[in-house]
């Protein structure tokens, strides 16, 4: 039978009556470790005290205190990359033979405070706004013996270029058309720049968010406009303009937190400041109703639910403050609509919606049990519609609507994988002159190369690490294209995979070949003949078309007006040139002619302010190099906006053209 509690293992009682004499603890002297060639039985004196930090160095005999110092996850110590004086090797290592890392204190569960959160949004194109449950994904490690390049001297030249760094402070207080453009073309080139220096060094999504990284270098360096908060529309941002990161919207200060949903600004009405709401960001982070184009029911900011159960209001303070004061000063408020990105999953496009006003609020209980303030938002009339064309475009790819105007439902008679609808809902005319629709380019005989080309032998498609890979090296050493296919910094020559290459027809070095991404459609404008534009978003950098016709070989006639002739003067167009290229194109002897064989790019019309820029691609095969003009979006354009090029100067022909582009920059003439 076990023995019970107090008893004696030699078989006596203990006398329970008897008062022991017991020191307190505070009274026994602390016993420090000896030295290492003594023993602590045979010394008659302690080693005199040593004050040793957490993380070390330790003297011999002393352990180190976990969880200070503990192994990886992989079971192997790490060491850490500066060595300290006078460590002793091999000393605390918990048995492993090699020093340990030191871990934060916080990586042990350190107890979270309460609190609400705000209307919180997303901040880049990845993820919806609100917080998810589930253990956080660990953060991806850096390969070893990458060096951090240093992308500051880049953004300077950037800046350089587009004279930003002449930016007086009237113009960063109160921006206007051009500077916002220019602010909006430095950040998405130095973001695709910095993506496409990452991706072969970390690999693709890596988690290191250029987009974030871009905006800071920024902000830091004071380069952005529209500083000073305000009611009503923002200088140079028009409705219906699209952005693909959160923080496009603060650098041109459409919307200046980078997480809340609402803005605000503190307004002196009466005797005492008071906050009024100045603009909103509705993305899927809480349950609004986003209406029928004109009508938005707006959820306040905070309210959480806890993993454990508790749950808090929402409180009548900070942003929700703001917008129960604007329903009383029936101020405008700025409404900036967040929807899914059909092409990238993970993130959303952004959609200034105009200015809304809020006609009355209340409260009620969300779906999770919490009380959330309600918004009633109406869309003040007479603006140009910018939601409503989403929502109008949706319904037709549904079939609940029909294309006013619909002339052709395929224009290409299945010659593209996406139809391209002939539209005229303008006047009676039925279509543009007859001509052969061809998909893409008609060599009568390839160019010649000095020197055989070899093809790459990449069966699952190049792959921006492959540093072998024939392709990339004549792409000096970078794939040109992301995996979005967004072209990641303009060139003179892009070499893209040719007919030797053993890579598949979605390689991403073969952008280019496999026609128009996005549903276009071919419409009667008002002023200027037939046009082109797409029915989809088109984010900057991302490939449009090529133009498709036939290679003239002996010039051609000067009333054809579907040429394309590359040996034209072509205006230098600072927010596309990359900085280590010269400042023109260099004129290349390829002119096509799309008059009576050609696609969708013979309907693009001339502007001196173009969205749209063209790129000469290369595809070799041994000793032939096949050219073509591939077109690219300079910046983000929105559905049902006109595509535009600039059709360059020829000094031979002194015949000049009325230019009716209508643009802040017209030159008032073309050729």
């Amino acid at each position: 039978m076990e023995k019970g509690f107090g008893s004696d293992p030699s078989g006596s009682t203990i006398d329970k009556t008897r008062v022991l004499d017991v020191k307190p603890l505070r009274c026994l002297s602390p016993v420090f470790p000896s030295a290492s060639e003594m023993s602590s039985i045979t010394t008659p004196q302690p080693s005199p005290f040593v004050c040793i930090t957490p993380t070390g160095p330790f003297p011999a005999g002393v352990t180190p205190i976990f969880p200070f110092l503990t192994p990886d996850e992989s079971g192997r110590i790490g060491e850490s990359s500066q060595q300290t004086p006078n460590r002793v090797p091999n000393q605390g290592t918990f048995g492993f033979g090699q020093p340990i890392s030191p871990i934060p204190v916080n990586s042990f569960g350190n107890p979270t405070t309460n609190g609400n959160s705000g209307h919180v949004n997303n901040v880049g194109d990845s993820g919806s706004g609100k917080k998810k449950g589930g253990p956080k994904k660990p953060r991806k490690v850096p390969p070893e013996n990458v060096v951090e390049v240093d992308v500051e001297p880049l953004l300077n030249q950037l800046l350089m270029s587009f004279k930003l760094v002449e930016l007086d402070q009237a113009k960063k207080a109160d921006g206007d058309k051009e500077v916002v453009r220019r602010i909006l073309l430095v950040f998405d080139l130095f973001r695709r720049r910095m993506t496409q220096i990452d991706e072969p060094r970390y690999g693709a999504g890596s988690g290191r968010r250029p987009d974030l990284k871009a905006s800071k270098m920024m902000m830091t360096k004071g380069m952005r406009t529209n500083q000073t908060k305000r009611i009503g529309n923002v200088p140079g941002i028009e409705v219906g303009d699209i952005f693909f990161f959160r923080m496009e919207l603060c650098v041109v200060g459409l919307h200046a937190p980078t997480m809340s949903g609402i803005d605000y600004m503190s307004v002196k009405l009466t005797k005492d400041e008071e906050p009024l709401a100045v603009s909103i960001v509705s993305s899927g982070g809480y349950d609004d109703d986003g209406g029928d184009g004109d009508l938005l029911i707006y959820t306040g900011q905070g309210g959480v639910q806890r993993k454990d159960g508790q749950m808090f209001d929402q409180k009548l303070e900070k942003g929700n403050l703001a917008l129960e004061k604007s329903v009383h000063r029936a101020n405008d408020v700025r409404v900036i609509r967040g929807v899914k990105d059909v092409a990238n999953p993970t993130g959303k496009i952004y959609i200034f919606d105009g200015l809304y006003k809020i006609q009355g609020s209340w409260e009620e209980k969300s779906k999770s049990g919490c009380n959330v303030f309600k918004y009633k938002l109406l869309r003040v009339p007479g603006q140009p519609e910018a939601f409503k064309v989403w929502k109008s475009i949706q319904q037709w790819r549904d079939g609940v609507v029909s294309r006013v105007g619909v002339i052709l439902p395929d224009l290409t008679s299945g010659a593209e994988s996406q139809a391209v609808c002939l539209v005229n809902d303008v006047d009676d005319e039925k279509g543009p002159a007859y001509f052969t629709y061809i998909p893409s380019l008609k060599y009568s005989k390839p160019f010649l190369t000095p020197r055989p080309s070899l093809g790459c032998q990449c069966l699952g498609g190049c792959q921006p690490d492959d540093t072998n890979c024939p392709c990339i090296q004549r792409n000096q050493g970078l794939l040109p294209y992301s995996s979005l296919g967004v072209l990641m910094t303009y060139k003179n020559l892009i070499h893209e995979c040719g007919s030797a290459c053993s890579c598949p027809p979605n390689c991403r070095n073969r952008m280019s070949q496999g026609g128009p991404k996005v549903r276009m459609e071919v419409f009667k404008t008002k002023n200027k003949g037939w046009g082109l534009r797409s029915w989809d978003p088109i984010r900057g950098g991302c490939f449009i078309c090529e133009y498709a016709g036939e290679v003239s070989d002996l010039g051609y006639d000067r009333d054809d007006n579907y040429i394309f002739d590359a040996t034209r003067i072509y205006e230098p167009l600072e927010p596309v040139h990359d900085y280590n290229d010269e400042s023109r194109k260099v004129p290349f002897p390829l002119v096509i002619s799309a008059k009576n064989g050609g696609n969708i790019a013979r309907f693009m019309n001339h502007s001196c302010s173009p969205n749209v820029y063209w790129q000469l691609v290369v595809r070799e095969s041994n000793n032939e190099a096949y050219y073509h003009i591939a077109f690219f979006a300079i910046r983000h354009i929105p559905p049902l906006q006109e595509l535009t090029f600039d059709y360059g100067m020829d000094k031979a022909d002194h015949r000049r053209k009325k230019c009716l582009c209508g643009s802040f920059k017209c030159r008032g003439y073309f050729y």
